[in-house]
């Protein structure tokens, strides 16, 4: 066959284009530097420094601006690393292509493959196209990256089926060889399909970055409205424009919110780093919080909770099931079924119900040294499900091995009604547990000339080779921590329902009665299913575009879900989910573009690991934005209080709040994301999506205690008035239980179950640099005059330092006490 010209192929080539699914270029650090600051968070604080610079603080405008371009780096470095891994992950999208062309073979990239190529397949070729068949020889192709189904698929130009006469990009030759008319490239074939629905399905912020959005605008309105005020009140009481100005630029210091943008970017940033070190690639750091809210996890059956390879989990000989935990045992009863099977199988192949009869026989089966040479083959046909070989041994005589599906092979061995009944019992008992069936049989032969098909030999029966896809070790453990953490997990499979029932009870699901197929879902309606939606954790017979529905049908139920998958099939769903869950090593690139999260290694427990990182996150997230609150209430109070006092002297001026925002801004952006997880992290139920990340609630539990702070300040403030000491000692020792204060808040907000004492002595490295610093800085300043001078303190005598520490004591054993009663009462009523 001639095929196509090389001039014709060119000039189709530029018609059509690169294949789209190839095609994605690497974004460049202005690109991700632009996509950065167009985030509303990021205009806020870009804002913010260029605000503190019109002011006239310098200082702050600068490293707020500084703020923008690490976050940038960081940002630009983990897009530069996933999109490193999945370059070296991309595989499938573009194989190599063996084609004719003015009567050549010749090997050619797959993006360059054209409509009406002739493609020639063997074993092991990646398909680069869609195709139909125009001449094959035993073809076998594994479609499993598009239908799910782990077993080879039959082809060949002679079936009336029209999809047996189709080959589809993407897919793999397991057996045989064939010439393949091509049909259809990049986005007109199967797989491309599927990519561009993903472009239909759009994806929502999560619902912190809406939160955070609120919040951030709100507190930004009221910091200007009160900064205005502040300077309006302070001109009017005192009469002095430049001091005004100056006090309402501390105000404007104390009262904007720019710490939230930072955090929730670095916290998320550096959570995706944190991940890579187990194995999980963050494309989409919003997902991380996702994560430790999601309340479903739907899964994938092949490839994700199983291996996506077969192995003999049981053999049938005798009348007796031998299962594989009693191969061992039983060695020298199934050599016999493993060495004919092997014998019925190819040499060094591919498909993977032969390699594993090879992996056995290996095993188990004494090594004899004998010669062979195949003399006559007969390949599997729509008619019979059955392939016979036929070998000559040393002896000279012809033996004949078979194998194939159990119906064909027991009438191959021409066994009556009864013993095939009885025979087919066992299959049935097999199938039940999941397991696909291949009978063995075996014959001679003395002639020299061979029978046109394979009935015509005297077959007698061997047994029967039980076959499963196994599960992934890790999955039973992480599917209970699931459970344990309130998480549902469903599985949506194309199998069948007895198979998809038999692996989720080995992988430890709990399975519910109901079990719903494709044929159930195409009969309902949208309605029906949310409301059945939520009685099912097994879904059979599933195609790509239902997976995408079960998605959307638990999302308009209110759930948070993530789904796993590998397979270009599993695409759409991955995308549409709040948190798309991909394998690196045996997904398609399809799957691993549409996902937030891709396991690098396979392993389904990393998934619950980033469930565990997801909800520490979320957890140290929430005790920093409490904590940016709490400790803004004693600042914005003390700025305020001389604005309105006339007779109060001035306790906080724009470089004592700088020097707060110096221990402000790394502990909340570095010391609360290093924190440890709190205490029975994965005991609790996910976080109700409807219940803000940041509401009322836990605003006005940060008030509560940003003002037990600012009273015990105030406390010690008028104490200081009363004792008759100075301006400069006044100010000294209530900015010292300022800080002290605020140290000691740092402390009890680290963790919610755990104690000050345990938080100090865990190592937290970032927390104890941060207190060491603050505190010898405050020492520092309190030592030498010119820096004095510049703080405007006066040194009092070091005994006078005691009521700020006493009340400093008395804000930690407060908190801590509180703590320790909410605490109990929440194991109380858990229990």
């Amino acid at each position: 066959m001639k095929g196509l010209s090389s001039k014709e192929a060119a000039n189709r080539l530029k018609l059509i284009g690169y294949n789209e699914l190839n095609s994605q270029q690497s974004k460049n650090i202005l690109q991700i530097a632009i996509e950065v600051v167009k985030e509303p968070m990021f205009i806020l604080l870009i804002s913010c420094g260029a605000l503190y610079l019109f002011l006239g603080d310098n200082t702050e405008g600068v490293i707020m601006l500084s703020w923008v371009f690490v976050i940038i780096f960081i940002t630009f470095y983990q897009h530069q690393k996933t999109e490193k891994a999945l370059d070296a992950l991309k595989k499938l999208s573009a194989p190599r292509a063996l084609v004719i062309r003015d009567g050549k073979e010749m090997r050619i990239a797959g993006r360059e493959v054209v409509p009406d190529d002739i493609i020639i397949l063997n074993e092991g070729d990646r398909v680069a196209a869609d195709g139909k068949i125009l001449e094959s020889l035993n073809l076998s192709i594994d479609e499993s990256l598009l239908t799910g189904e782990s077993v080879p698929v039959l082809k060949s130009s002679l079936n009336e089926n029209e999809s047996s006469c189709l080959v589809y990009s993407g897919t793999l030759v397991v057996q045989g060889r064939s010439m393949v008319q091509v049909t259809g490239t990049g986005l007109n074939t199967e797989f491309g399909k599927i990519g561009k629905s993903l472009q239909l399905i759009e994806q929502d912020q999560t619902n912190l970055q809406k939160e955070m959005q609120v919040l951030i605008r709100t507190l930004f309105i009221i910091g200007v409205v009160l900064s205005t005020v502040v300077i309006i009140a302070y001109y009017f009481t005192r009469g002095n424009f430049i001091q005004a100005v100056l006090n309402g630029l501390a105000a404007t210091m104390a009262i904007l919110p720019e710490e939230f943008p930072v955090v929730l970017t670095v916290f998320l940033a550096i959570g995706s780093w944190r991940l890579s070190q187990q194995n999980v690639l963050t494309r989409k750091p919003s997902a991380i919080e996702t994560l430790g809210s999601a309340t479903v996890l739907c899964t994938d059956k092949t490839g994700t909770i199983t291996q996506n390879k077969m192995e003999i989990a049981s053999i049938l000989i005798h009348d007796s099931i031998i299962g594989k935990l009693q191969f061992q045992n039983n060695i020298h009863s199934i050599q016999d079924i493993l060495k004919f099977g092997f014998y019925a199988s190819h040499k060094n192949t591919i498909d993977p119900m032969e390699r594993a009869i090879g992996f056995c026989y290996e095993k188990y089966v004494t090594k004899e040294m004998v010669n062979y040479d195949l003399v006559k083959e007969y390949p599997l046909s729509q008619n019979l499900f059955a392939m016979t070989r036929v070998l000559k041994l040393k002896d000279n005589d012809y033996h004949i091995y078979c194998k194939g599906a159990p119906e064909s092979v027991l009438l191959l061995c021409k066994l009556t009604t009864d013993q095939q009944s009885e025979l087919l019992k066992h299959v049935q008992q097999m199938a039940e547990q999941g397991q696909r069936v291949l009978g063995v049989a075996k014959s001679t032969w003395n002639h020299s000339i061979f029978p046109e098909t394979q009935d015509k030999f005297d077959f007698e029966f061997i047994g029967f080779l039980g076959f499963e896809d196994p599960i992934r070790p890790e999955v039973p453990k992480a599917i209970k921590e699931c459970y344990e953490a309130g998480i549902k997990v469903i599985m949506i499979t194309g199998d069948y329902p007895t198979t998809a029932k038999s692996i989720a009870l080995q992988a430890g699901m709990v399975i519910n009665e109901l079990v719903l197929t494709g044929n159930d879902l195409k009969a309902m309606s949208d309605k029906t299913l949310k409301e059945k939606i939520e009685s099912v954790n097994i879904f059979a017979r599933i195609v790509p575009e239902q997976k995408l529905q079960i998605i959307k049908a638990f999302k308009d139920n209110g759930e948070v879900v993530a789904m796993t998958g590998d397979g270009v099939n599993d695409a759409p769903a991955l995308k549409a989910a709040d948190i798309g869950i991909s394998m690196g090593n045996k997904g398609t690139d399809v799957a691993r573009e549409s996902s937030s999260l891709v396991l690098l290694d396979d392993n389904f427990s990393s998934i619950v690991a980033a469930i565990r990182s997801g909800r520490k996150i979320f957890d140290n997230l929430q005790k920093a934005m409490a904590y940016i609150i709490a400790v803004h209430i004693p600042i914005i109070g003390l700025t305020l209080l001389p604005a309105f006092f006339p007779e109060l002297p001035i306790l906080l001026m724009p470089l004592h709040i700088v020097f707060m925002e110096l221990i402000i801004d790394p502990v909340c952006s570095i010391a609360f994301e290093s924190e440890k997880e709190e205490l029975g992290i994965m005991s609790r139920p996910p976080r109700n999506p409807n219940v803000p990340f940041f509401g009322i609630k836990q605003i006005i539990g940060s008030a509560f205690v940003g003002f037990f702070l600012l009273i015990m300040v105030l406390v010690v403030y008028f104490f200081c008035i009363n004792e008759g000491h100075k301006d400069g000692e006044i100010r000294a020792i209530s900015f010292a239980a300022l800080i002290i204060g605020n140290m000691f808040l740092i402390l009890t907000s680290l963790s919610k179950t755990r104690n000050a004492l345990s938080v100090l002595f865990e190592k937290n490295v970032a927390l104890l640099l941060i207190i060491m610093v603050a505190s010898g800085l405050l020492v520092i300043i309190n030592s030498f005059k010119y820096l004095r001078t510049i703080f405007s303190f006066e040194t009092p005598v070091l005994i006078h330092y005691r009521i700020a520490i006493i009340g400093a004591l008395i804000v930690l054993f407060t908190l801590e006490l509180i703590k320790y009663i909410k605490h109990k009462v929440i194991a109380r009523n858990t229990v």
